[in-house]
């Protein structure tokens, strides 16, 4: 009959000992995402399907060799439509669609325009303390930067399509995907660059 002090350490042992849990390979994930997601709405299964940059970044778990990097960026930049002119807004719409988080979800109507969430992952006005952190602080920004046609060109041009800038950012691609309007990526601009906006305060 095993002791109470055997069945113990055996417990002990078994607690403090390190698992080892085989991680699911891509396959396996892709196939529980695809069992487990059901298209509803306007949310389709094509959701699940990476581009060629998603799918570089996923294998290379966001670390793609420099060159290879450059290269894919530089194709995502040449896909960004610029705009003539002045690329500045109105800071108020972008405002309310930095702050607002509808659009892209199954019970939406597509008709209606989206919004951004940018408050899901940058901080940026101090009327608006409750913030993400997977991003940058967005704080005086244009304060800081100001608002030259070539600060406008590149903010712009980040929201558009990060992936531009950065490969394997996280950030979404709102222009590229056609989840903002330039009128709307015109008053995100505004937003972070316009002196009046609560952002530069």
């Amino acid at each position: 009959m095993m002791s109470r002090w055997t069945l113990g350490a055996g417990l002990a042992a078994l607690v403090l000992s390190p698992v080892a849990v085989a991680e699911p390979s891509d396959r396996e994930v892709q196939r529980i995402m695809k069992r487990d997601f059901h298209p509803k709405g306007q949310a389709k299964m094509d959701r699940l399907e990476q581009d060629a940059v998603q799918r570089v970044c996923t294998a290379t778990n966001g670390k793609p060799p420099e060159m290879l990097a450059k290269a894919l960026e530089a194709d995502q930049y040449k896909s960004i439509p610029f705009p003539q002119g002045s690329l500045i807004g109105n800071w108020k719409n972008g405002a309310k669609i930095a702050w607002g988080g509808r659009g892209m979800q199954w019970h939406e109507d597509p008709k209606k325009p989206s919004d951004g969430g940018c408050y899901n992952c940058h901080e940026a006005s101090p009327l608006r303390p409750s913030a993400g952190t997977i991003g940058p602080s967005l704080k005086a920004f244009g304060k800081a930067r100001g608002s030259s046609p070539e600060m406008q060109k590149y903010v712009y041009g980040k929201i558009y399509n990060a992936k531009a800038y950065n490969l394997c950012s996280e950030m979404p691609r709102f222009g590229h995907t056609g989840s903002l309007t330039d009128a709307q990526i015109r008053d995100l601009v505004a937003y972070l660059l316009d002196p009046a906006s609560p952002v530069n305060q």
